[in-house]
């Protein structure tokens, strides 16, 4: 097994972008890059588990409302809302108008400004929206959505931590992963991706593949334009923007998922 998909970087995934019980037993950059690479798997299994809490409530009896807002808080929980608090630093920091190191030191606060507040808000209701919108088509469409766009948005951690993309600051979490995994294992993790989305798509029909795989790509490109705009920013990535990056990936890929 190469050594940027061993089991430590596997553990690495794990144990930074989820609360599920796994000990990070390394924290050097090798680690780092297989962590990075292990990412969307470690979004796919926040996927399913939002997909499970949504299935459950509809089992129960529960509407399709109900259902989309417990898919939508699912990642939240087991991330401990550290990508949505990264997004709302971000709003607040690109935002805010002011130079970099004032901008990163806005970002830094513990408090959430009236750009962050709104970003959430809307971002949050688009999410619940698209996902109440995909359990109305049937539950295996709701389901389909959550495990895509929870994948799609820990790929964007994966192209995002590429090399060439610099630290903003040289301490935190978005220096520890930042640059440490080569263009062109990034790209392969999202040609992997993008075909398992659209496989898992063929099971509801041709179009629904195509619309899968579109899912995915969008969701990228989205979350690219945003990390390039931070680098032009910040000088580089923090982990707010990481979060931020995850966030605008997952929303986007639902919004795909129920057009058309």
């Amino acid at each position: 097994m190469p050594r940027t998909l061993s089991p430590d970087g596997l553990r690495f995934a794990f144990g930074t972008l989820t609360v599920l019980p796994v000990k990070v037993t390394r924290w050097d950059r090798d680690a780092a890059r297989g962590g990075m690479l292990w990412a969307p798997l470690a979004g796919l299994t926040v996927g399913v588990l939002a997909a499970g809490a949504g299935l459950l409530l509809l089992a129960l009896g529960a509407g399709n409302l109900l259902a989309a807002v417990a898919t939508a808080a699912v990642p939240a929980v087991l991330t401990r809302g550290l990508h949505l608090d990264g997004l709302a630093d971000t709003a607040d920091g690109l935002g805010s108008g002011k130079p970099a190191e004032d901008a990163l030191r806005i970002m830094k606060q513990s408090d959430i400004g009236p750009f962050g507040v709104l970003t959430l808000l809307f971002t949050l209701l688009a999410q619940v929206a698209a996902l109440a919108q995909a359990y109305e088509g049937s539950w295996a469409r709701g389901a389909l959505a959550a495990v895509v766009s929870a994948t799609a948005a820990r790929l964007a951690l994966t192209t995002a931590a590429r090399a060439g993309v610099p630290a903003a600051r040289p301490e935190g979490l978005g220096a520890a992963v930042a640059g440490v995994v080569p263009a062109g294992g990034a790209l392969t993790a999202v040609a992997v991706v993008t075909a398992a989305g659209a496989a898992a798509g063929a099971y509801l029909g041709p179009y629904d593949t195509l619309r899968t795989a579109l899912a995915v790509l969008c969701a990228v490109a989205l979350a690219e334009l945003l990390l390039r705009h931070c680098v032009r920013r910040f000088g580089g990535v923090t982990g707010d923007v990481f979060g931020g990056v995850a966030e605008t990936a997952a929303t986007t890929a639902l919004v795909v998922l129920v057009l058309g």
